[in-house]
């Protein structure tokens, strides 16, 4: 789908803290739907080889994530699963194990699927050491086709005061064309409020190397909501890295969350920016990244529009997953390591969370489905739905009715009368057959997707998601 409509809704977003502060709730981030929330234990090694079976009957190309859990120390904001240890020749094992589960998974699919994209995550990858890694590599090259096309799009993740910048060489060598760098914020009370004492030039020096050595994106990492975060401090942050022109930058929004957390714990309550503080820092970032030239994507990321990200919207053809948004959405996504999530035809499954479980399922020869689900025709319908809106911004009804059989607005009447309140605050539209985000909801576009979630219709535990801002 490109129109005019979706390339103009895409290049920016109508900040109105008003609005943001009324209807700033928890909710899904949706990265998949139904959310990971849902999955089930009943969902488990044969239903994953069923769906491989009938994937294979469409031999899309594949997307191969591979979860590396290993940080040396741990930063107190950090949310993910992951491990901490110093002992580097623990990596050894890992990726031992990753290619031994490769083994298994691998043979499933034909001969002629691509593995088109591919990205390592964590986490910190460059945990492991440079010949870890590259035997990660070499490995899975032995056990996957993997693409040389110029589209291909091999990423990885990179804490800067674990890189060398000629280990940018290293990386190139391996295939990787795309690098993605935590840096958070740079001011020094920020950082050790968080655990993550990082300097300026160790990181502008990683990113220019990433571009020295032919990398085409790199993706920068921000959070706004830091304990003794200032819109001072912050600013400069944002202009000491815009200053370099990352290609992407990712401003997220911290989600203080101790209770299922254990590091955050370590953050003080007092410390924390309130909720209006919380908004100015937003602002400040959407007001210098828009002055800049870079384009909303949607949620939290931005890009330059001439990199592929902001094409893809553009043509109507960005795609949302586990790992963010895309530009390859006709893929099957491969999760390979500890919690690492499958979108594997019509299911999801996810390895097991702890890292001895996962171990245990590998060295026993199983292949390391935790839990799952094979998604119903109902689901088939909201997800496309909740794509649509999470990626364009808007979704054109009689395209949907007619591809499902359905009578749109009868199907969701439910849910089009709580769209109807977004509407009455001027967040979202429904003219023509076309639901469309307006600029003022952009950055709302969780609220819009939840009106289509029935899930959430069930008794559930509000503080199990981070709020929308």
């Amino acid at each position: 789908m490109t129109t005019d409509t979706a390339a103009e809704t895409s290049l920016g977003w109508t900040f109105d803290p008003e609005l943001l502060r009324r209807h700033d709730r928890p909710g899904p981030r949706y990265t998949s739907y139904p959310t990971a929330p849902h999955f089930h234990d009943g969902y488990g090694e044969d239903a994953f080889t069923a769906a491989i079976t009938r994937s294979n009957r469409r031999a899309r190309p594949i997307s191969l994530y591979v979860h590396v859990p290993y940080c040396t120390s741990p930063c107190f904001y950090c949310g993910c699963n992951r491990v901490i240890s110093r002992d580097r020749r623990k990596g050894v094992a890992y990726v031992e194990r990753v290619l031994r589960e490769a083994d298994r998974v691998a043979p499933l699919f034909g001969d002629s699927r691509e593995v088109m994209q591919l990205h390592l995550g964590g986490g910190t990858p460059n945990f492991l050491a440079p010949e870890q890694l590259a035997g990660l590599i070499h490995g899975l090259r032995r056990r996957f086709r993997f693409s040389d096309s110029d589209a291909r799009d091999y990423s990885i993740e990179l804490d800067p005061r674990a890189v060398e910048p000629a280990d940018m060489a290293r990386l190139a060598a391996l295939g990787f064309n795309r690098a993605s760098l935590g840096v958070q914020d740079f001011d020094p009370d920020v950082q050790q409020a968080i655990n993550r004492v990082q300097g300026v030039e160790e990181t502008l020096a990683v990113i220019r190397a990433c571009r020295e050595h032919g990398m085409r994106s790199v993706n920068v990492d921000l959070i706004y909501g830091l304990p003794r975060q200032t819109l001072e401090g912050f600013g400069r942050t944002l202009d000491t890295v815009m200053a370099v022109r990352p290609d992407r930058l990712a401003i997220y929004g911290y989600a203080h969350l101790p209770h299922m957390f254990k590091a955050q714990r370590q953050i003080a309550d007092a410390d924390l920016p309130g909720a209006e503080n919380k908004l100015a820092l937003l602002g400040l970032a959407v007001q210098k990244l828009s002055a800049a030239g870079y384009q909303y994507i949607g949620m939290d990321h931005f890009a330059l529009p001439d990199e592929d990200l902001s094409r893809a919207q553009r043509a109507g053809e960005l795609h949302r997953n586990f790992m963010g948004y895309t530009t390859h959405a006709q893929t099957d996504l491969l999760g390979l390591g500890v919690s690492a999530i499958s979108r594997i035809d019509n299911s999801y499954s996810q390895n097991p969370r702890e890292l001895a479980h996962w171990e245990a399922k590998v060295d026993g020869g199983h292949l390391p489905v935790w839990r799952g689900l094979e998604l119903s025709p109902d689901d088939e319908l909201r997800a496309e739905v909740i794509q649509q809106l999470m990626c364009q911004g808007q979704v054109d009804t009689q395209v949907l009715a007619a591809r499902y059989g359905i009578d749109f607005d009868s199907y969701f009447d439910e849910e089009l009368q709580a769209l109807a309140k977004l509407q009455a605050d001027g967040l979202a539209c429904y003219l023509q057959g076309m639901i469309r985000a307006t600029p003022q909801g952009r950055p709302l576009l969780r609220l819009l997707a939840m009106c289509f979630d029935r899930y959430l219709k069930a008794p559930t535990q509000p503080a199990r998601y981070s709020r929308a801002i």
